[in-house]
This record gives structure tokens, C-alpha cells and sequence, in this order.
């Protein structure tokens, strides 16, 4: 799958018209302790966007994203790269969340988030 631009945001080698406002990997899930007391984690990560202020158009594009995959399809997202400052890596697999809104405002959707899922970083 073609890489999106060096350093933006794209899914399935398309850039995201609006690049997220903040984006980070959410802490891994903790499935318990093995038996010497040392923390087990799921082995695949969630990366968070938000955008505080998208038009309708912007928005759409994400919406589109999340319907093309439907319920059973994955894709390359270029995502920062897990602890490598300043450097963009395309992770495949992932699954999508459907994009998610606060109150609209002058024809713009605030505090939109979408997930992405199934990130191997290692």
C-alpha cells in the first residue's frame, strides 16, 4: 500500500484532508500478573485522533473511511511511530472506530475521535 505523505496522517495511502488536532497511543490493556508479580499486556496497541474543530466535509472523509471497511475489512494507517520522535510508519491490519462527535457548531462538528486498532509496534 502507497504511504501517505512523509509525516501526515492517511489511511489506506490517502491522506486525511484534515490532519487530527492531538493524537496518541492509548495505554495497553492489563490482562493480569504472571506468577513472578510482572505485568502481561494485550500484544496490539490503540492509537486515539481528535480533531476539537472539523467541517462536514472532513468529517465525511472519516465516516467514508470507517464504511468501506465495514464490519469485517482492516487497513494501513500511517500513524507516528510508536516511541520514534518525529517519524511516521505505516502499521497494517488495523480496524477502525466509527468517528465520534460532540455538538455541531457553524456547520463544523466538534471534539470528533476515532480509533484505530490492532497496532503492532513490535
Amino acid at each position: 500500500m502507497t504511504q501517505g505523505i512523509s509525516g501526515s496522517y492517511a489511511i489506506n495511502g490517502t491522506n486525511l484532508n484534515l490532519q487530527p488536532t492531538t493524537g496518541r497511543y492509548l495505554p495497553r490493556q492489563s490482562l493480569g500478573f504472571t506468577g513472578d508479580g510482572h505485568p502481561e499486556y494485550v500484544g496490539v496497541r490503540e492509537f486515539e485522533m481528535t480533531w476539537q474543530l472539523i467541517s462536514m466535509e472532513d468529517a465525511q472523509q472519516l465516516q467514508n473511511f470507517f464504511d468501506a471497511l465495514g464490519l469485517t475489512g482492516t487497513a494501513v494507517v500511517d500513524l507516528p511511530e510508536y516511541r520514534v520522535p518525529w517519524s511516521f510508519k505505516s502499521y497494517s491490519g488495523c480496524t477502525l472506530s466509527e468517528p465520534q462527535q460532540d455538538i455541531f457548531f457553524e456547520k463544523h462538528e466538534t471534539s470528533v475521535t476515532m480509533l484505530v486498532y490492532g497496532i503492532i509496534t513490535e
